[in-house]
């Protein structure tokens, strides 16, 4: 069996990037690697052995092209309400939330974010699915 362990996204500032992961979600440093040319960084929460790598690479200067294939992380919380308000009170800027009802029943309620460099996250309420 094959079991998930890490996404990575490539960043331009570390501070920034490690900041925003912190004050948002909660994640801390489980892992740095540093080279000459870049670093590694793994960040996970208390709730989960998932990990997100972040690479810096100490040669880029000009923020990356997302392109068009990229779609979004997600992260399920307790307090869709207050995470919101959070992020927002941070100075993150979360789009508004928004419950999504096919066919007329609730499947989810979340509201995106952009990390420093563009990625998109999704945030849900922990709830059936989505935990």
């Amino acid at each position: 069996m094959a079991k998930p362990i890490h996404s990575m996204v490539r960043v331009l500032d570390e501070t920034r990037s490690l900041t925003f992961y912190k004050e948002v979600f909660g994640m801390r440093v489980v892992d740095r690697f540093d080279y000459p040319s870049f670093s590694l960084i793994y960040l996970a929460t208390e709730e989960s052995t998932f990990e997100l790598e972040l690479t810096v690479n100490r040669d880029q200067s000009e923020a990356y092209e997302l392109g068009n294939g990229y779609g979004h992380l997600a992260f399920a919380v307790d307090d869709l309400a207050k995470a919101h308000a959070e992020a927002k009170a941070a100075g993150f800027a979360p789009r508004d939330i928004v419950e999504f009802k096919p066919d007329g029943e609730l499947l989810a309620t979340f509201f995106f974010i952009s990390d420093p460099d563009g990625y998109q996250i999704e945030v849900l309420q922990k709830r059936g699915r989505y935990q």
